[in-house]
């Protein structure tokens, strides 16, 4: 039932959409910010919600998984149409923070995975 996973991607996107503007419209901005990231986090949190069977087995979950799954080339797609030109016209001050958030996020990985594997957990003594 692949229409479950496009209502669902549909309304992550709107939803997401609609509070980015908001979010824009309290920073004084015309613009939308981070819309299409909290559309894709709020996509993963109800995918992932306990108790929900949207796995592959269920009638809905594979058309879930498929358009949760293509929902990463979708924000590609959103942001190749943005105008990087003017972003980066903008000055400095727009590739220092792009610049900042790509090492932020090369800086997380080691610690992810470190967390991913188990050894965040205090008292337990692990044997690899």
């Amino acid at each position: 039932m692949p229409i479950y996973g496009v209502a669902l991607l549909a309304g992550c996107t709107l939803v997401g959409l609609f509070v980015g503007d908001l979010i824009g419209a309290a920073m004084g901005l015309e613009a939308n910010v981070g819309g299409v990231g909290i559309a894709m986090l709020l996509l993963l949190a109800l995918t992932n919600l306990p108790g929900r069977d949207v796995g592959p087995a269920s009638p809905s979950g594979a058309g879930v998984q498929f358009w949760s799954l293509m929902y990463i080339p979708i924000i590609v797609a959103m942001a190749a149409k943005q105008n990087v030109a003017a972003a980066v016209s903008g000055g400095a001050m727009a590739i220092t923070a792009g610049t900042l958030a790509v090492l932020a996020g090369f800086a997380l990985v080691p610690l992810l995975s470190h967390l991913a594997r188990g050894g965040g957990q205090r008292g337990e003594r692990r044997d690899d």
